[in-house]
């Protein structure tokens, strides 16, 4: 049996850092309150010592399952801050890194015969032992006098990041500032502002910190990226998902208390920045407008672009740029404002992006940079490494899939697939969601409510009520309007050599099925029926080369897959049978017939 390192939890508790301490679980309780999620308070034992005030951080929630009673465990990081409990001062341990050494079955029992920790600063005598049950108990909240956070800044006991939560007023953070954004100005009818928000990591966790107003001007210059910073008295709320992408349940916002002061101390425990890297492939299958972490090497490089937001007429600078990573996939990256004029794509330098947004064009998949996006070149981390050592000697000869398109002849990149074996791996929970290509004849489309009156605003595809007095209202505009356009949403059948699904088709694409405009149509289905449904019948039983996502969706507790046509072109048999040809020599192993 592995011995416990008896003596760390005093030490641990007494401010002495313990290496990879060995200890035992003896009991935990979960802690829910509100708007915090859940946590969990464990009790542990190292032979000699019994310590209930052991938290466990949130994001090895999952873990609480292999932490079962007696199981001997080692240790690998943790952090201890003091917290005010009922006006008693006390040091809380938070596991950050655990792993179980021997399974609680296999040891079966109480190692040795510890005692609960005994001093006035880290715990009660005669705490009670933990038993496995629900409390509504918030996390005792730390408490540090506001004149020696200014005066004493080398002795500050901070809170990790993990440990934080709203119940909490009393606290100090050390982190790195990872990323800091413009300042943004706004105006509506309850006033203008401006605001900054900036990322904090530390060795437990990251969160976001924004500062309006007041705050804006006092801190924005002081803040720096890349520089660590001891934080106290922010407001902590639940974090808004639509604007930060990073893992944390809660986001901090300055205060007219709010204090910031630099710490000189290079800390190598704190990161630079947290990343959490999608190869290439596997954005083909992710949703638009997902956001995630890229690694990739610029294949390519775009000159500046200027262009003009629709919406404010502001001029735009953009830059692509195509990314390729070790899966031998590219995808096209748009880096927007300073970042696109800034950037320089000479040598295939690595990129690292942390939050960019996913998004679809002629049924492939591009990526863009956000205000909140951090973008690192060469940045100094393994998987840079491997993945130039990877380009120099495979990928820059080798030739790759792209995901992002430019035409619509670039339907032919993606997987062939039958519609059945598109079926069978989606609702065989391999993949909830899947694209693929395939040879397709149409064998129906409805022609009922397959155009609708949509509004004419650019950009606007809401669909128009009829008021019945010659102007049409827009919901989304929440104004009337005289006009209207014609939009189509078709549903087509679709049909291969072994089964058949509905799809649907929306605008562009469908008037490349049909061979006609949206206006056209519609203006059809109105004055002519007959030309109208002959539009339908010229289309049916006739073979295209479409892109399908497939998706399993769940309504009143009923799954079914919903297919969507990502794009469509009229049958190109010479382009099917290079497919063929290429599907037959892998099927006999020859590389060349």
């Amino acid at each position: 049996m592995i011995p416990l390192t008896e003596g760390a939890l005093d030490k641990i508790m007494a401010g002495d850092d313990i290496d990879n301490p060995i200890i035992q679980i003896l009991g935990h309780k979960k802690l829910v309150g509100q708007n915090t999620g859940e946590r969990y308070r464990l009790l542990v034992s190292d032979g000699k010592r019994v310590n209930s005030f052991t938290m466990l951080a949130t994001q090895l929630n999952s873990k609480i399952t292999e932490l079962t009673d007696f199981s001997i465990c080692q240790v690998n990081r943790y952090a201890v801050s003091v917290v005010n409990n009922s006006g008693k001062q006390k040091r809380v341990m938070v596991i950050l890194s655990i792993d179980v050494k021997v399974p609680g079955e296999q040891v079966g029992s109480k190692i040795g015969n510890p005692v609960n920790i005994d001093n006035n600063a880290n715990g009660d005598a005669n705490a009670e032992p933990m038993k496995s049950q629900t409390v509504q108990k918030p996390m005792p909240t730390p408490n540090f006098p506001k004149s020696s956070f200014h005066d004493h800044a080398s002795e500050i006991t901070t809170t990790p990041i993990v440990a934080l939560s709203p119940y909490q007023n009393k606290w100090v953070i050390k982190a790195r500032v990872t990323s800091k954004s413009n300042i943004i100005t706004w105006s509506n009818s309850r006033g203008e502002g401006k605001l900054f928000s900036c990322d904090l990591v530390d060795e437990s966790g990251e969160i976001r910190c924004t500062a309006f107003r007041d705050q804006c001007d006092k801190f924005y210059d002081m803040i720096n990226v890349g520089k660590i910073y001891y934080i106290s008295r922010c407001n902590l709320k639940t974090a808004n998902k639509q604007y930060s992408t990073l893992k944390n349940d809660y986001e901090m916002s300055m205060t007219s208390e709010t204090e910031v002061i630099p710490c000189h101390d290079e800390v190598d425990s704190i990161p630079t920045i947290q990343f959490d890297f999608v190869p290439i492939n596997k954005i083909e299958n992710k949703e638009r407008n997902d956001i995630v972490d890229v690694l990739g090497i610029v294949k390519s490089c775009e000159e500046i672009q200027m262009l003009k937001a629709r919406t404010t007429g502001r001029e735009l600078k953009k830059r692509d740029v195509t990314l390729i990573d070790e899966s031998n996939t590219m995808i096209c990256l748009s880096l927007w404002g300073s970042e696109a004029e800034n950037f320089n794509g000479n040598n295939n330098p690595v990129v690292a992006i942390k939050g960019a947004r996913i998004g679809e064009f002629n049924g492939g998949k591009n990526l863009s940079t956000l205000m909140s996006s951090v973008v690192q070149v060469d940045p100094d981390i393994p998987e840079a490494h491997k993945l130039r050592g990877w380009y120099n000697t495979i990928g820059m000869s080798d030739q790759a899939k792209s995901l992002s398109t430019s035409n619509t002849n670039s339907i032919m990149n993606g997987e062939w697939l039958s519609i059945q074996e598109a079926i069978d791996l989606v609702t065989g929970k391999k993949t909830n969601s899947l694209i693929f290509i395939g040879k397709v004849m149409i064998t129906l489309i409805k022609s009922e409510n397959v155009t609708y009156k949509s509004c004419p605003v650019e950009g606007c595809k809401k669909k128009m009520i009829d008021q019945a007095n010659g102007m049409y209202r827009c919901e989304k505009c929440n104004k009337e309007y005289p006009s209207f356009k014609y939009r189509i949403l078709a549903n087509i059948n679709f049909s291969d050599w072994i089964n058949n699904h509905w799809a649907v088709a929306f605008n562009e694409e469908a008037e490349k099925v049909l061979n006609t405009t949206s206006q056209e149509l519609g203006e059809l289905q109105e004055n002519n029926q007959e030309q109208f449904l002959e539009k339908f019948s010229d289309v049916t039983f006739k073979y295209f080369l479409v892109k399908l996502r497939m998706k399993v969706e769940t309504f009143n507790d009923e799954s079914r897959v919903k297919g969507n046509c990502l794009s469509i072109s009229r049958m190109d048999y010479k382009t099917h049978s290079d497919v063929l040809l290429t599907k037959l020599k892998d099927i006999i192993g020859f590389e060349k017939l």
